[in-house]
């Protein structure tokens, strides 16, 4: 039956090539975007599951960054750390010589004196970021010692937030009164202005000892007794600042594992096919061009009751 008024079949075929052609644009959408899902209407519960993974994942490349920087600032500390044994060393080289019968006392003070603003040069000078737990800096404040724990940003989950890695930065100070110690004398506080065991004298500060003015060989080896001590100060020192290191390279390697399964989720949730994509898309095209070939015979049956009036 044909009517004048109503097409029913153009109707059909119409609304056909309507759904065909939203699909199509929904495809090329995918194709252009690369995302199954761009929307939370596109799917509640995958776009909201993905955009947490996606926050975390920003959270944790944050994470990344600090554990970077905490790794240049520990291998600052630990190279001015080994340079300062060194240095203590070299002083108890020289106290060792000072035994000997006819050592020039004076000539060895010298070079004492020189070792020792080498190691108030290398106390002050390992600043990194404004932090130099060697001197008793913190966040920039030479007020502020580092007599306590330092907290480095190692993690972060969800529900729990940010973890850290605790340091004992206190046991790294070599002296604690910041860039006030403008000279060997005025050192105080730390590893360097210690007496150690039955030592005479630290090997900075107020305390430091003098072999010039010490004949006896007694002294002198009690001299040696505060630098051995010293010794073991500085290596418990630095193998302190070693553990910080290997708990953050233990870190980035995970964060970055984390990162990877978290990228990975995000992918398998909302990201598209493109295999799939590229076969619906000419499914479609191939659906379009029908569906305007179909309207088209729909819209000339139409012409056909006008050849009833002929």
């Amino acid at each position: 039956m044909s009517y004048l008024l109503t097409n029913a079949s153009a109707l059909t075929a119409l609304q056909s090539l309507t759904m065909t052609q939203n699909s199509l644009s929904g495809v090329q959408s995918e194709l252009s975007t690369g995302l199954a899902i761009q929307h939370a209407s596109d799917n509640t519960s995958y776009w909201s599951i993905a955009t947490t993974m996606t926050s975390d994942n920003g959270a944790l490349g944050a994470v990344t960054s600090a554990l970077k920087t905490s790794a240049s600032m520990l291998s600052t500390f630990t190279t001015a750390l080994e340079q300062t044994v060194s240095v203590v060393n070299n002083i108890k080289n020289d106290l060792v010589s000072a035994q000997n019968p006819g050592a020039n006392l004076s000539q060895i003070q010298a070079d004492i004196t020189a070792q020792q603003n080498s190691l108030l040069q290398i106390a002050t000078g390992a600043a990194f970021n404004g932090q130099n737990w060697l001197n008793g800096t913190v966040n920039g404040s030479t007020n502020a010692a580092a007599t306590g724990s330092v907290d480095l940003v190692g993690s972060y989950t969800n529900s729990g937030g940010a973890g850290y890695i605790s340091v004992a930065a206190g046991s790294v100070n070599l002296f604690t009164n910041g860039t006030a110690a403008t000279s060997v004398a005025a050192a105080s506080g730390g590893i360097l202005t210690a007496v150690g065991g039955a030592g005479s004298g630290a090997v900075l500060g107020t305390g430091a000892f003098n072999v010039s003015t010490s004949s006896a060989t007694t002294s002198i080896q009690a001299m040696l007794t505060s630098v051995n001590a010293t010794i073991t100060s500085l290596e418990t020192a630095a193998a302190t600042i070693g553990a910080a290191q290997e708990q953050v390279t233990t870190q980035q390697t995970f964060v970055s594992a984390m990162q990877s399964s978290l990228t990975n989720g995000v992918a398998s949730l909302v990201d598209a096919d493109m295999n799939q994509v590229s076969t619906r898309l000419q499914a479609l095209q191939t659906q379009q061009q029908l569906g305007v070939q179909s309207l088209s015979i729909a819209n000339q049956s139409s012409q056909m009751i006008l050849k009833l009036f002929q």
